[in-house]
């Protein structure tokens, strides 16, 4: 996500790395670079100027602190402005205490408006509130079976009926407070491009039911183009917010710049892939933060405690305990990489500072995953738990298997010997401490492929062991179990 607009920004910013002072030269020289990049990034150009001239305003306007580095205090500058871009956001959702509250989503076709009103109701379940979905979508042929079905998945009620789509509305909306639910979810009709019979069906909704607040479902794909979809929208129905979604798939980072400069309409949530799971809060300090380059910390917190709500509190213990004696096996770590892929591998290294530059040009860190997941299955129970037993035979079966080469397995069990020295360190830090210790070793280039060969870690004393001398490790190994 914003690999593009990251790439670019750092590139101009770094133009501006090791200036003695900042003068009106060199702050428009670093700002044209800036500039630059926000239009590949598809920004809209009028925001992109603005944004500019802001930051230019700014940086012009300030003493140079001592011991600072000028272009930090541009750095600074532009962080603050991309926040002021994006936000500020109220991630609240009203609540009524003699109705139900009605949120009506509205969007063209192929926004995923359908599967986001589903992510919603999932959202709002998880804050004990109790959603009702209603179909209002009658265009789209399948649009209310798959709102069905989506409801059924996460155990959420849908209303339909085959009239129109006010009746569908006011109809859900009675419904909903028979049966005590405390909040209706309007997934209205979509059309391929803006049109007067689209804007006027939703009129109608937005006067006779009266809904609380009214969400724009916008694919970040489409870059700038979302800024003025949402423009058409807002002006014929007043948007509360927009829904942002597909954003994992947005390398260029238009839409989420430009749709508030352009409507003044902030970006409530984030939807990320297709899976029917939690929308994140859009949170413009974390998203400027991600866009220079700075990652998202606290977001990979919550992503990793929202994960381990789901483990049993046994599983994590035992996890715990065998880090700790160092009996880290490879099943265990099989589990660890299951995590990961729950979270989303390239949501997470967009998250973490520094690591997105790691990994090698067109190389899908999913692929590589995948990959040591096969090396993992191809191995026997035994030998999951005492991988000092892969001699060279065992290494050619895994590998086929595997679909690798050899010097692959040989290469992936080294860095676990590796990996599982440094999580016995990593047990007694604290989740923070663990997270900057692996933010390091991103910068120091452990996870390129090889790189944790180039690392000391504690207990390693440098020497390559011969044939032999792996030979009696072994022995000695079995002799003492």
């Amino acid at each position: 996500m914003f690999e593009g607009i990251t790439k670019s920004l750092g590139e101009a910013l770094k133009k501006l790395k090791g200036r003695g002072r900042l003068t009106a030269e060199n702050v428009k020289d670093g700002l044209r670079e800036v500039r630059r990049a926000f239009l590949e990034a598809d920004v809209n150009f009028n925001v992109a100027s603005d944004f500019i001239a802001r930051v230019e305003a700014k940086s012009l306007g300030q003493d140079v602190l001592a011991k600072v580095d000028p272009s930090e205090q541009i750095v600074k500058n532009v962080y603050e402005e991309l926040v002021a871009l994006m936000g500020p956001v109220d991630h609240k959702i009203p609540q009524r205490s003699d109705r139900p509250v009605v949120l009506m989503l509205c969007g063209l076709q192929g926004s995923g408006k359908t599967t986001t009103a589903a992510k919603l109701a999932l959202t709002l379940k998880g804050q004990n509130r109790k959603p009702m979905l209603a179909a209002a979508d009658l265009q789209r042929p399948g649009a209310v079976e798959q709102l069905k079905t989506l409801g059924e998945q996460i155990g959420v009620p849908v209303y339909s009926e085959a009239t129109n789509p006010v009746d569908v509305c006011r109809n859900a909306v009675a419904q909903a407070k028979r049966t005590l639910c405390d909040i209706v979810i309007l997934d209205t009709a979509g059309r391929l491009q803006i049109d007067a019979d689209l804007m006027a069906e939703l009129q109608r909704i937005d006067k006779l039911v009266k809904p609380d607040e009214c969400y724009l479902v916008v694919d970040a794909m489409i870059g700038q183009e979302a800024a003025n979809v949402a423009k058409a929208f807002n002006d014929a129905l007043e948007l509360n917010a927009c829904i942002l979604t597909k954003l994992d798939g947005d390398a260029r980072g238009g839409a989420a710049l430009s749709i508030k400069g352009v409507t003044g309409v902030p970006i409530k949530f984030v939807g990320m892939g297709e899976k029917v799971d939690k929308l994140e809060d859009f949170v413009p300090e974390r998203m400027a933060g991600r866009i220079l380059g700075q990652g998202d910390m606290m977001g990979i917190v919550e992503k990793i405690a929202s994960i381990q709500q789901e483990m049993s509190q046994e599983e994590l213990q035992r996890q715990q305990e065998a880090i700790q004696k160092g009996n880290f096996t490879l099943d265990d770590f099989r589990k660890q990489f299951e995590q990961i892929a729950k979270m989303g591998m390239k949501d997470m290294i967009s998250r973490m500072p520094g690591m997105s530059e790691m990994i090698p040009a067109g190389e899908d860190p999913e692929v590589a995953l995948k990959r040591v997941q096969g090396m993992i299955d191809s191995m026997t129970k035994k030998e999951k738990a005492d991988p000092d037993i892969i001699d060279t035979p065992r290494r050619r079966r895994i590998a086929k298997g595997a679909g690798v080469e050899p010097h692959e397995v040989n290469q992936f069990l080294k860095q676990f010997g590796q990996v599982r020295v440094l999580m016995k360190q990593m047990a007694s830090m604290s989740l923070w401490q663990r997270l900057k210790m692996v933010t390091g070793m991103g910068k120091m280039g452990a996870f390129m492929p090889g790189g944790m060969d180039n690392m000391k870690l504690k207990g390693d004393t440098g020497h390559r062991k011969s044939a032999k001398e792996r030979a009696d490790e072994r022995k000695k190994k079995k002799k003492r179990r």
